[in-house]
This record gives structure tokens, C-alpha cells and sequence, in this order.
């Protein structure tokens, strides 16, 4: 057995390649979030959001089609937790079974924080949802579910499952892709308001930012208190492979 293979996670790939990067664009993102959330909780900038989401909601309105909706209630099956749950078990199950144990930790605690939030979140702002919607809701509108859990669920397992490059930042253009489309058919079916839709998944890819800039550090942190080998020392088998002709070894 290999050292690697005798401790799971030594030979694990860095989560992040850039971190400096990853924590400006996770800075920008939380800032746009955070100001969404702020804005909503403003009654003066409500009422002027109140008359985009409406706007919106007509638009939605006069553009259905049977394709189109056929289309948004695939994005509502998606969203439920019948489909995110064995979704997240089955990203966390290959993780543990490749023992990413650090990517592991920042999907899981990425969906985590989500899944406290949104409940809290609901009950504070407690906005009614749009009228005629063509799905079944419960609960209260602001922000939607199906964004955040969807956002959360899709970034934070391209980040843990895909290597840092260009293939992830292709990956990364797919997830952000179908987080807004989830978010467009939420809007569209009338479930929520454009701004509901919005800020779940601003608050998804924050949850999911954040966990991977926390799970990168420790990471590092982790790694770099590891005891090193000093430069030049040799193991047992470098000892008995001594030349003869050296003589014996001398204690220091």
C-alpha cells in the first residue's frame, strides 16, 4: 500500500486554483446579493421592484405557450426535493468514494447553509406570491426555493467535482446557465416574482462560493502544517544501499 493510498485526502487536488480570484468574484456576487435582499426589505424600493416584477409577470403572461410550459414545469420537477435530494447524495457518495474529503466538505456544507437559510429568509420577508400561478406553491415567495436549491446544488458540485481549468470554467458557464432558466421558468409559471427568482439564485451561488473559499483555506492550512522531510534526509532502504567501500556508519 502506497502512503497515498494510507492516508485517504494526502494526494487530493487544491479546490481552488486561483483563490485570490475566487474570493473577488464570491466578494461581488455577495455584495449583488446582499444588496437584492436589502433592497426588497426597503418598502420605497419595493414598491419600485413591485412594478418591474409586475411588468415582468405580464410579459411572462402574454408569451406562454403549451411548449413553453411544457418546458417550465420540467425546471418545477427539477427544483423539487425529490429529484435535489438523491442528486446531492449521489455528488457527496462519488466524493467519498474518490476521498475528495475537502471537496466533499464545501458541497455538503454549501447545501447546508442553504437549506438554513431559506426557511429563516421566507418567514422574515413573508411576501405574497404572484396570482394564477400554474404550479401548486406553499409558503411564502420571497426568495424562491427552487432557485436557491437548484444554484446551491449545481455550482457547488461543479466546483467540487470538476478540476480547477478550463473545463470547469465551461462547466461553471452550464451551471450559472441553468440557474437563471430555473429561475426564468419560476417567473414564467407565476410561482414567483423575477426578483424571488433572482435573489435564489444569488443566494445559492453565495452559499456555494462561500463554502468552497472556506473548505479552499483549511485546505491549505491543512497541508502546510503537515510535517515536511528535511532536504537531504534519506529513509531506511538509502541507509542499506550504502557503498561498502564507505565504511561503517559512525554514530553522530
Amino acid at each position: 500500500m502506497t502512503s497515498r493510498e494510507a492516508a485517504p485526502g494526502r494526494g487530493e487536488q487544491q479546490l481552488l486554483a486561483m483563490p485570490r480570484l475566487d474570493a473577488l468574484v464570491t466578494a461581488v456576487v455577495i455584495v449583488i446579493t446582499a444588496g437584492i435582499f436589502a433592497a426588497v426589505a426597503d418598502h420605497a424600493m419595493l414598491i419600485r421592484i413591485q412594478r418591474l416584477d409586475d411588468a415582468w409577470l405580464q410579459l411572462m403572461i402574454s408569451g406562454r405557450s403549451a411548449s413553453l410550459t411544457a418546458v417550465a414545469k420540467l425546471f418545477n420537477l427539477l427544483g423539487l426535493v425529490y429529484i435535489t435530494l438523491p442528486v446531492r447524495i449521489a455528488v457527496i457518495g462519488l466524493l467519498a468514494l474518490r476521498r475528495h474529503w475537502w471537496h466533499l466538505a464545501a458541497f455538503a456544507v454549501a447545501v447546508m447553509m442553504s437549506e438554513v437559510l431559506i426557511g429563516p429568509l421566507k418567514g422574515i420577508y413573508d411576501r405574497a406570491r404572484p396570482p394564477g400561478s400554474l404550479v401548486a406553491t406553499s409558503g411564502a415567495s420571497f426568495p424562491s426555493g427552487h432557485a436557491v436549491a437548484a444554484s446551491v446544488t449545481v455550482v457547488a458540485a461543479v466546483i467540487a467535482l470538476v478540476p480547477a481549468g478550463r473545463r470547469r470554467v465551461w462547466w461553471s458557464f452550464a451551471a450559472v446557465a441553468f440557474s437563471i432558466l430555473m429561475a426564468l421558468s419560476r417567473s414564467y409559471l407565476g410561482a414567483h416574482w423575477l426578483s424571488d427568482a433572482s435573489a435564489g439564485v444569488l443566494l445559492g451561488t453565495s452559499c456555494a462560493l462561500v463554502a468552497a473559499l472556506a473548505a479552499d483555506y483549511l485546505q491549505r492550512q491543512s497541508q502546510g502544517k503537515r510535517p515536511q522531510r528535511p532536504t537531504g534526509t534519506q529513509g531506511p532502504a538509502a541507509l542499506h544501499a550504502r557503498d561498502p567501500a564507505e565504511g561503517p556508519l559512525r554514530p553522530p
